[in-house]
């Protein structure tokens, strides 16, 4: 039976690539080690990485790998990607544009599957599915997550930048659809679509670095989620900016933030 699944919407993170790649908060490379003693790495295997949008994951794990593909349906993340890897010296990545939704045998096999920031965006069980023919025997998924959400944080500066947010985009919280759609909790975790799945061997590892944050790093980052688009602001864009700056120097005068992001890595693989 065919599956008609919902079609992509261009405008998740339409304007957001060029910041996404700069700031961003990078994955520590404690992460990758971890992972590559999970999985027993010896650089021989292939890496997919899933919504690799601009390359976070692809580009500091690619030399664990003989070769790596980087699939996101953003054209300008692709790009993004690209330069980020030359800038880097990596040439063992082949970078694909299109949705994971249409992933096939003809991508080759993987010992690892990795989805950075990008697993709740897709048709999860779907994907999983298709994955069963990709991964080999011994390989597994990993899904990572940064537990970043400005919208739920309680330090006192990231309240005052959302305040600030709301004041000039209103109360909802924007996503796709050119800035009218609105962010949809998941009903269903990833670990409970995971223990549905052909995956269903589960661990989650955690490891936390230190973010350190300027006033224009944390704009940039504003501008590279699907939440605060630039062109979300329009012609405001400018007395935003005003606003955001005042705000965070009245909570902090120096300008100047640190935080400890803790980085959720979800390890699934098949029973044995």
């Amino acid at each position: 039976m065919a599956i008609t699944l919902p079609s992509y919407d261009p405008t998740l993170f339409q304007g957001a690539a060029w910041y996404y790649a700069r700031y961003r908060s990078k994955y520590p490379q404690a992460l990758f080690d971890l992972l590559a003693n999970t999985f027993k790495l010896d650089g021989k295997g292939r890496l997919l990485d899933l919504g690799c949008g601009a390359g976070l994951v692809a580009i500091p794990f690619a030399n664990r790998f003989a070769e790596v593909v980087g699939l996101d349906p953003d054209a300008d993340m692709l790009k993004e990607a690209e330069e980020q890897a030359t800038i880097a010296l990596i040439s063992n990545i082949r970078w694909i544009h299109d949705r994971a939704e249409s992933i096939s045998e003809d991508l080759g096999k993987f010992q690892l599957v990795t989805m950075g920031r990008s697993f709740h965006w897709m048709q999860r069980e779907f994907v999983l599915s298709k994955l069963d023919s990709l991964v080999v025997e011994d390989g597994g998924i990993v899904i990572l997550k940064t537990n970043e959400n400005v919208w739920e944080s309680e330090h006192p500066w990231k309240k005052t930048v959302i305040e600030v947010v709301k004041r000039w985009l209103g109360d909802r919280r924007r996503t796709g659809q050119a800035g009218e759609g609105t962010w949809k909790s998941l009903e269903v975790s990833h670990e409970e679509i995971l223990l549905r799945s052909p995956f269903s061997r589960l661990e989650t590892y955690e490891v936390k670095s230190k973010q350190s944050w300027t006033i224009d790093s944390y704009l940039g980052y504003i501008y590279s989620t699907a939440f605060g688009l630039p062109s979300f602001f329009g012609e405001n864009r400018e007395k935003f900016e005003t606003d955001l700056r005042a705000s965070l120097l009245a909570v902090e005068p120096s300008g100047e933030f640190t935080e400890e992001l803790p980085v959720t890595a979800l390890v699934a693989r098949r029973q044995t």
